[in-house]
């Protein structure tokens, strides 16, 4: 038995996905060796650190890790505050808060060069990726995590009709895998020819026009 999800919510999570593709091209290709979407990354580059690995930097990715944890625990007390609310409301806020962190990444990165503005627009990031997946996390929605693909993939082969399974959730998880590759994908070109700014910018704007549809929908539906 599958689970049924609203059409409106996996659209806005694949969405995302293709966002969170986006934000880590521009973070491990325009800020260094460091993603601030994916954290398993970040732990593996912490230990190639440590070994003494070149083209890798513990403070960029222990700023990475630090800035999601406080993003995810900023993203979980805000679910629970808005418990009992409606939930397009919660979903709205939480993207709304997202799409204004990335834009100050943006806004960040046009200004002076150096390793200190670098470590604020991987925080900042970061921050905003904590928040969003302590979010879809509370969402409970089935492979669709919208930063990571490792259970997805599984779940495509092992769940696959050769290997016994039924393929549940096939759509979604084909979808999320090729939503991500296309995020990293327009990521990589726009950050290879016009630098972080453009594709972080375009990332907060869209994930501005999410929040704003959900927060309006929501409104509608609560003065029903």
């Amino acid at each position: 038995m599958t689970h049924r999800t609203p059409r409106p919510l996996l659209a806005t999570l694949l969405a995302l996905t293709v966002a969170a593709g986006a934000v880590d091209a521009v973070s491990f290709l325009g800020l260094g060796h460091v993603f601030t979407a994916n954290m398993t990354g970040n732990v593996v580059f912490l230990g190639f650190s440590a070994a003494g690995a070149a083209g890798f930097s513990v403070p960029a990715s222990g700023l990475a890790v630090g800035g999601f944890l406080v993003g995810a625990l900023l993203g979980g007390r805000f679910g629970v505050v808005m418990e009992g609310r409606p939930r397009r409301l919660w979903i709205g806020g939480a993207l709304a808060a997202e799409a204004l962190l990335v834009g100050a990444a943006a806004a960040l990165a046009t200004g002076p060069g150096g390793e200190g503005r670098r470590y604020a627009v991987i925080s900042v990031l970061a921050l905003a990726m904590g928040l969003r997946v302590a979010t879809v996390r509370r969402l409970a929605v089935p492979d669709m995590m919208t930063v990571i693909l490792t259970r997805t993939l599984t779940g495509l082969a092992a769940d696959s009709r050769p290997a016994g399974g039924t393929d549940p959730y096939l759509g979604r998880r084909v979808g999320s895998v090729l939503a991500m590759a296309l995020g990293a994908a327009a990521g990589a070109w726009l950050v290879n020819r016009h630098g972080p700014v453009w594709p972080l910018a375009l990332t907060a704007g869209g994930v501005a026009l999410l929040a704003s549809g959900t927060l309006l929908t929501g409104v509608r539906r609560a003065r029903r």
